[in-house]
């Protein structure tokens, strides 16, 4: 099998990485705007052969990886060098405009909208590491819209590689991801620039941070070259969920300013069932 991933960073090299392993006859070719990226891939194994958009009409499955506004751009570009065999499938954290990009593409049918729910706060091909998607959640999107034999193509390597899949709406996606995933990559991004505004004063906050401030403002240190287009592609749902953070913690500070202590340990309290729903456990009453 030719496997083609377009853009080799985390999540196309973490791909690929696992893939390999489960698959040793493959053959992998990488294609990205980077040329250093892709040397780097090479000399770390990910991939077999430096590759260009003339060498997919070779591939047979294709994972592309690559920031949400140069998805929606290159996406139509890939689908028209495929042959009818080829399952082409995306990463991305948006899904709606992409999917109405396509909706009336030639080859829709050769496309699954995807989006694993996997990553970490690293970029470039050195961060991909094995057993990224083992036991992940891979939404995907317009199932329907795929052709039969290329789904099971695809499903069959996402098992290979331990994912979950769930099946969704685009819209409904990009709704709940805001949630999930947007709003917590804004809060601490927000976080960090709250405390590096602050340590320009006090030199001696950051001897003082501990575990808990540092797991907070992990993904501060996430890519905002691939972050702004996704802000931007989901802003309607993200204002939403921001205005609803935003209430929260207005409420928060009243309680504080009230001295009703009382109202913020059963705000607090009411939250700790957040420790169960993530266990995947139906969270007790009362808790």
């Amino acid at each position: 099998m030719n496997v083609f991933v377009v853009g080799v960073g985390l999540i196309g090299g973490s791909f690929v990485k696992d893939l390999k392993a489960k698959m040793p006859k493959a053959t992998v070719y990488g294609i990205d705007a980077n040329a250093k990226h892709l040397e780097e891939a090479l000399s770390l194994g990910l991939i077999d052969v430096i590759a260009t958009y003339d060498e997919l009409p070779l591939a047979d499955f294709v994972m592309v990886s690559i920031p949400v506004d140069v998805i929606v751009q290159e996406l139509p570009k890939i689908l028209d060098r495929v042959h009818e065999g080829c399952v082409v499938c995306d990463a991305g954290s948006t899904k709606e405009l992409l999917c109405k990009v396509l909706e009336s593409h030639p080859k829709r049918r050769n496309f699954l909208a995807c989006h694993p729910i996997a990553g970490t706060e690293f970029s470039g091909p050195s961060s991909a590491i094995n057993g990224l998607y083992d036991g992940k959640t891979n939404i995907i999107c317009e199932v329907e819209k795929t052709a039969f034999t290329l789904q099971e193509k695809a499903l069959e390597i996402f098992k290979l590689l331990g994912m979950r899949i769930r099946y969704m709406n685009p819209k409904a996606h990009d709704k709940h991801i805001a949630y999930v995933s947007h709003l917590s990559h804004i809060s601490s991004f927000m976080l960090g620039k709250t405390v590096i505004e602050k340590e320009r004063n006090e030199r001696d906050i950051f001897d003082m941070a501990g575990s808990g401030f540092e797991s907070t403002v992990r993904l501060a240190k996430s890519s905002p070259a691939m972050w702004t287009p996704i802000f931007r592609q989901n802003k309607e749902n993200v204002i939403e969920t921001l205005a609803e953070y935003i209430q929260n913690l207005t409420e928060f500070k009243e309680l504080l300013l009230k001295d009703d202590y009382e109202g913020i340990y059963n705000e607090m309290n009411n939250t700790n069932k957040i420790k169960t729903i993530l266990k995947g456990l139906p969270a007790k009453k009362g808790n």
